[in-house]
């Protein structure tokens, strides 16, 4: 079984950003992610990741037909 939450370490390197853009993305709410433990370490869970992705495929493809408009 796979993991259903991702560290923003493991977000950013899926995303091929930095961590602090991950956090980011996190807390202008972008991408959304809870804080578990006592530290408030934030995750993200699988889903919601594959979302936000399809979210800026979506967002590239209404730009391109935009500009071609």
């Amino acid at each position: 079984m796979s993991p259903r939450f991702m560290t923003l370490a493991d977000v950013a390197e899926q995303l091929a950003i930095k961590s602090d853009q991950a956090y980011a993305l996190v807390r202008s709410g972008e991408l959304p992610a809870i804080q578990i433990g006592g530290r408030g370490q934030w995750r993200v869970e699988v889903d919601e990741l594959e979302k936000f992705i399809a979210r800026k495929y979506d967002e590239a493809r209404q730009a391109r037909e935009k500009a071609r408009s």
